[in-house]
C-alpha cells in the first residue's frame, strides 16, 4: 500500500509556473509598491523629510517588493509541486511552514542591509566613501511580518493550484459526461437501425409474391438507407434539408409497398431547411404514422410533413409535425421509434423539447409534434 502511495504521489499532476502568473505576479508587487510610495508621501500624518531621503526610502520600498516578487515564483511552484492536497498533507504543512520561517528570518536581514545601503549615506548627508556601517541589531521578532508575507503568498499559491485542479476536474467531468452522452445515443442508435431494418424486409418480404419489380426497387432503396444510416460519420444533427433527402427515400419505399394507396405532402419553411435537426428524427415519426396510422386504413392513406420556426417560452424553436388520417391514437401506444426518439431528444437536449403525441383536429386521425431549440450550423460555430 505505501509504494502504490508513493507512485501515486510521484505521478502527482502539478502545474508549472505560466506566462499570465509571472506577469500578475510581477503586475501585483509592482502596483504595491507604486502604492505604498505615493500613500506615504501624501500622508499627512508622515512629517516632511529631506528630498534626497524621501528617493532613497522609495528605491528601498521598490528593492523590497522586488525581492518578495523574485520568491513568489519559487515560492508559487513550491505550492503546486507538492501540494498539500491528498496525502502527506500534515508533513507538507510542516516543511511549509518551517520553510517560511528561515526565508522569513533570511528575507529580514536582507531588507536591513538594503535599507542601510539606501538610507545610511542620504540621512548622513557627506560623500559616499569607506567607512565603518553600524552593526545591525540581535535578531528579534521583526522577521514576524515577512513570516506573514509569506503565508500571504503561499496562500496565493495554495488558490491558484487549487484552482487549476478544480478546473481540470471539471473539464474531466464535462468529458466524461460527453462520452457517456455519446455512448447512450450510439445504444440508442444501434437499436434504432435494426427496428427500421425489420419492419422495412417485412414489407419487402410481403411484394415479393405479388410485385417482384416493386419489391426489387423497394431493395434498392432500402441499400441506400441504410448506407445513410450505418455511416459511422454521420454527427448527431444534420440540416433538415439532408434530413429531408433522406426522409425522401423512405416515403418512396413506402409508396412503393402500399402502390398508390399512400399519398405524402411535405411542406417546410424556407427559413428552417438549415436548421439542425437529429439525424433520423423525421423516419421514426413517418414510420409511427405508417404502422398505427395509415397502414390500419383499407383505403388510401395521407400523411402531411411539416416544419416551422415558433416561439416556445424565450426561446426560438423548430416545430416538426407529422400528421397522418388513420384511426386515431390507440392508447397512447408508441413504438420503439417514437420511444428511442424521447430517450434520444432528452438525452441531447434535456429539458428543453417536447414530444406530443394527439389525435389530428383536421384529419381525424394522429399528429406527432416535435419541438426541439431551433439552431443552425452557423449559429453554433458562431456561440463557439
Amino acid at each position: 500500500m505505501a509504494d502504490s502511495t508513493d507512485r501515486t504521489e510521484s505521478k502527482r499532476e502539478y502545474y508549472p509556473l505560466r506566462t499570465v502568473d509571472v506577469l500578475a505576479i510581477v503586475v501585483f508587487w509592482a502596483l504595491l509598491g507604486f502604492i505604498s510610495t505615493v500613500s506615504r508621501e501624501l500622508d499627512p500624518r508622515v512629517p516632511g523629510i529631506a528630498p534626497r531621503v524621501q528617493r532613497a526610502v522609495e528605491l528601498a520600498t521598490y528593492v523590497e517588493y522586488a525581492l518578495w516578487a523574485c520568491l513568489a515564483l519559487p515560492i508559487w511552484w513550491l505550492a503546486s509541486r507538492y501540494s498539500v492536497e491528498g496525502g502527506r498533507r500534515l508533513g507538507r504543512i510542516l516543511l511549509f511552514v518551517l520553510l517560511g520561517i528561515g526565508v522569513a528570518i533570511a528575507m529580514d536581514a536582507l531588507l536591513v542591509r538594503v535599507r542601510e545601503a539606501f538610507l545610511f549615506d542620504a540621512i548622513d548627508g557627506r560623500p559616499r566613501g569607506p567607512r565603518r556601517r553600524p552593526v545591525p541589531a540581535p535578531l528579534g521578532l521583526g522577521f514576524l511580518d515577512d513570516l506573514m508575507v509569506y503565508f500571504a503568498v503561499l496562500g496565493a499559491g495554495v488558490a491558484r493550484d487549487y484552482f487549476l485542479r478544480y478546473r481540470k476536474r471539471l473539464e474531466e467531468t464535462a468529458r466524461l459526461q460527453q462520452q457517456l452522452a455519446q455512448a447512450r445515443l450510439d445504444a440508442l442508435r444501434t437499436q434504432l437501425n435494426p427496428h427500421f431494418l425489420f419492419n422495412t424486409l417485412n414489407a419487402v418480404s410481403a411484394l415479393v409474391d405479388r410485385d417482384a419489380r416493386g419489391a426489387r426497387r423497394m431493395i434498392a432503396r432500402l441499400s441506400d438507407l441504410l448506407r445513410y444510416t450505418l455511416d459511422e460519420s454521420t454527427g448527431q444533427e444534420v440540416p433538415l434539408r439532408r434530413e429531408l433527402d433522406l426522409l425522401g427515400e423512405y416515403v418512396d419505399l413506402m409508396q412503393i409497398r402500399f402502390q398508390g394507396k399512400l399519398a405524402v405532402e411535405t411542406r417546410v419553411d424556407d427559413d428552417v431547411r438549415d436548421a439542425l435537426v437529429p439525424n433520423l428524427i423525421l423516419q421514426p415519426l413517418v414510420e409511427n404514422a405508417v404502422k398505427h396510422g395509415v397502414g390500419r386504413l383499407a383505403g388510401g392513406g395521407r400523411i402531411s410533413i411539416r416544419a416551422r420556426r415558433d416561439r416556445v417560452g424565450e426561446t426560438d424553436a423548430l416545430i416538426l409535425t407529422v400528421t397522418d388520417n388513420g384511426p386515431g391514437p390507440g392508447g397512447g401506444e408508441e413504438g420503439v421509434g417514437l420511444t428511442n426518439t424521447n430517450a434520444r431528444l432528452r438525452q441531447m437536449y434535456g429539458d428543453a423539447y417536447h414530444v406530443v403525441l394527439r389525435p389530428a383536429t383536421q384529419s381525424g386521425g394522429t399528429e406527432a409534434e416535435i419541438a426541439i431549440p431551433y439552431h443552425t450550423a452557423t449559429s453554433v460555430a458562431r456561440a463557439s
